[in-house]
């Protein structure tokens, strides 16, 4: 009956996706600019990591596109809310884990596609990593996007409307960017900030990609990174299932 009921919900949302082809293009746009405007300025620049510019910037972008693709996925719960489409599905006999996975799973997918195009776009800047390393980094993304669009779903059915679900989202996205290294390394940084970074659980991710993207697939990043993003997914669906159990009630 899980399986059921989470193909249905994620039909249902698939269906919304495909009739709004527009909002996916412009999801990856931002990461885009990022690599057409940003990475030929670290070309040849000493970054403190291992790899090419290239291999740098990029594990940083699609990681964030799980970032900000899953975090701000709770919008389109909170119209459902105010709609009673939330209450409605809740008084089914439908799994509340099927209620959450149905909608997660539609955003992992969403933001894979997303990311493809942005390492084909790299690929033709001049990305170069072994397949498996890429592999890698569609595999973390994914699982982010299913934790981070989960904890966002939690949070939009606990606020009533999109002005509060807004700044509360900026203020936790905009450090977790910074303190991660998404952009640039956090070895470059000071070593106070260096040690709050490691208080950030995206860091450990965007290191163990980079890593892969260089070929290294046994290093303790990788490691730490495999670790806490299955620790954070289990969290977040534990969490965004008893918000959708709680919903209303």
């Amino acid at each position: 009956m899980l399986v059921h009921d989470t193909a249905l919900i994620f039909g249902r949302h698939a269906r919304q996706t495909l009739r709004s082809r527009f909002a996916m293009l412009f999801g990856v746009l931002t990461p885009l600019l990022y690599l057409l405007l940003f990475g030929p300025l670290l070309t040849g620049l000493p970054l403190g990591a291992r790899g090419t510019s290239w291999q740098v910037l990029v594990p940083g972008l699609l990681l964030q596109l799980s970032l900000f693709g899953g975090a701000f996925a709770g919008f389109s719960v909170i119209v459902e809310k105010n709609l009673g489409i939330v209450e409605r599905m809740r008084v089914t006999p439908v799994s509340r884990l099927a209620l959450l996975l149905g909608r997660v799973l539609r955003d992992a997918l969403v933001l894979l596609l997303q990311a493809v195009l942005l390492v084909l776009a790299a690929l033709v800047m001049g990305l170069r990593a072994p397949l498996a390393g890429v592999l890698a980094g569609f595999a973390f993304v994914a699982l982010l996007a299913l934790s981070l669009a989960s904890l966002s779903y939690a949070l939009a059915l606990r606020v009533r409307t999109p002005q509060e679900f807004g700044p509360v989202v900026n203020a936790l996205t905009m450090p977790s960017m910074l303190l991660s290294g998404l952009m640039l390394p956090m070895t470059l940084a000071p070593g106070w900030l260096d040690v709050l970074s490691h208080l950030m659980p995206l860091r450990y991710p965007v290191d163990a990609v980079r890593d892969a993207y260089t070929g290294s697939y046994t290093t303790a990043p990788m490691l730490h990174g495999v670790l806490v993003t299955l620790a954070l997914v289990a969290s977040a669906v534990t969490v965004g299932t008893r918000a959708f159990r709680r919903a209303g009630a």
